[in-house]
């Protein structure tokens, strides 16, 4: 610990989530000092399954999502199950779940249910396509959801098929517009001293990611389409060849435009007709693009990166993975994790008095059970009693 408050100490999260939205979510809430009890299924949270690598019994797709928790298992199905989620919620002050809509309504644990109950609760639940409308209730998955909210049909190659953006962008999002919310909601409850339900639906996310091309088709644009790597409104704003590894040029102005003429020995290029503006490049930019092309092969891409970017022309080096998890800047901001034997990605939200504090690896499964339950108060022979009838595992954690 750093010997500060953080931004979120004395906040109460039960997880119920599992894969990726949900976890996400949680883990940058428990990033910022709030209790997060993780509470997984007798099968444990899916992603434990989802590699190799594995480190310590579990996936690296399950330590990316999941540290700042304590960890414990716990089967709703069971009367008793739902006693000590009643339990959990007693102190708790938000819910996180992304069951399939309708299933904990079903175990009669529904928000109308718990709000009687804990009228203080904010309970979030992310779903595919939220619980009513037409596709109310269906399960969602980030890939199909970049497939039906537009998502592939802007990202490709100009004569390729659609392509599912690299990561997992929809899910991730989706667990980000969560925190949103629970924190809007967090700070609505301190004037109404109320609780309320928070959704984040994958289908929502998806479409709110769809920017600049939605403006585009409302304001009668052309309809939307792949560009490979090409901006759909500006230009020069793509992938460019160099003598060695390529750069991607993000150039938004006519000052920005000169100068990067003026340092790549191009200086007429400003004062002809055909790229004197962002609109008159965008119409040329095949164009452009062979003259640029053309300058920069004689050029090293990452010193001509700096070079640009150092004098105020947006322009970076495209790296691999390897390459950027271990650039001098990536360290300076603190975006790799250490704890013990455990490496994660580090938080991008930076604050100045609270920053994000990393003080717990991920669970093991049901690693943190007989503490959580010690919480609650309960002897060790009611600890006991209930593994033996499997309501929680029968492991010693």
């Amino acid at each position: 610990m750093n010997g500060f408050a953080a931004a979120l100490d004395g906040v109460r999260v039960i997880d119920l989530s599992r894969v990726l939205g949900g976890p996400y979510c949680t883990q940058v809430l428990g990033d910022y000092g709030a209790d997060v009890i993780k509470v997984e299924p007798p099968s444990g949270d899916e992603t434990r399954g989802w590699g190799p690598p594995f480190e310590h019994g579990a996936a690296s797709y399950f330590h990316g999502l999941n540290r700042n928790k304590r960890g414990m298992a716990l089967d709703l199905r069971r009367a008793e199950g739902k006693e000590l989620l009643f339990d959990l919620l007693e102190g708790a002050d938000v819910l996180v779940e992304n069951f399939k809509p309708g299933t904990l309504e079903n175990w009669r644990l529904g928000y109308d249910v718990l709000k009687e109950r804990f009228p203080g609760l904010i309970h979030c639940r992310i779903s595919g396509f939220g619980a009513d409308g037409p596709m109310g209730g269906l399960p969602g998955y980030d890939a199909v959801i970049q497939a039906m909210t537009g998502l592939m049909s802007v990202n490709g190659e100009v004569e390729g098929e659609p392509l599912r953006v690299g990561v997992p962008v929809v899910d991730m999002v989706t667990g980000l517009n969560a925190v949103i919310g629970i924190v809007l909601a967090l700070y609505e409850r301190y004037r109404s001293g109320q609780g309320q339900f928070v959704e984040a639906a994958l289908f929502d996310s998806g479409l709110s990611l769809m920017h600049p091309h939605f403006p585009n088709v409302f304001y009668g644009g052309p309809e939307p389409r792949r560009t490979g790597n090409a901006h759909p409104n500006i230009s020069p704003y793509e992938m460019y060849r160099t003598g060695t590894q390529p750069v991607f040029l993000a150039v938004g102005n006519n000052t920005q435009f000169a100068r990067l003429c003026e340092i790549i020995g191009c200086t007429e290029l400003p004062d002809d007709a055909r790229f004197a503006n962002n609109g008159a490049r965008l119409e040329h930019r095949d164009t452009l693009r062979e003259l640029l092309e053309a300058a920069f092969a004689s050029e090293d891409g990452q010193s001509l990166a700096e070079r640009l970017i150092q004098a105020g022309v947006p322009c970076g080096p495209v790296l691999e993975t390897e390459d950027i998890l271990n650039h001098p800047h990536t360290s300076h901001r603190e975006m790799v994790v250490e704890i013990a034997d455990y490496k994660g990605t580090g938080s991008p939200i930076k604050l100045g008095r609270t920053p994000s504090q990393y003080h717990r690896q991920p669970p093991g499964f049901a690693e943190h059970t007989s503490e959580i339950l010690a919480d609650l108060g309960l002897s060790s022979e009611r600890v006991a009693e209930l593994r033996a009838k499997r309501v929680i595992p029968d492991l010693q954690g």
